[in-house]
């Protein structure tokens, strides 16, 4: 039996049309790559394939890296972005790249791993 929840209500929990979807992505750095290498690959990343999407990305590493792609909005990523995201790191040459299926980025509790 479906559960009725007022829209303020759907909006506070993350729910029906407030969902927002996203996903995970990770890669890694060649051995010896330097600090100024991967500051300048991660600013390229942000400048030409996070903002330009509506995109937002947290993320760590040093040579591996991994994070979180989601909207900056409230709303769902699509398969577009995830393609974005996996054509620009391919072009980069990076190895190790991973990128999951999209997944509810409040609720789901089993997102995907990397």
């Amino acid at each position: 039996m479906a559960v009725q929840r007022s829209r303020r209500l759907r909006k506070k929990m993350h729910l029906a049309e407030f969902q927002e979807l996203g996903f995970s992505v990770s890669w890694t750095f060649a051995a010896g790559t330097s600090e100024t290498d991967i500051d300048a690959t991660l600013d390229a990343f942000v400048d030409e394939v996070i903002e330009p999407n509506g995109l937002a990305y947290d993320g760590s590493g040093y040579l591996q890296w991994e994070g979180l792609v989601c909207l900056q909005q409230t709303g769902k990523c699509t398969e577009e972005h995830r393609k974005a995201v996996r054509e620009w790191l391919e072009a980069r040459q990076l190895s190790d790249i991973k990128v999951t299926e999209l997944f509810d980025v409040w609720w789901d509790e089993e997102a995907a791993e990397l």
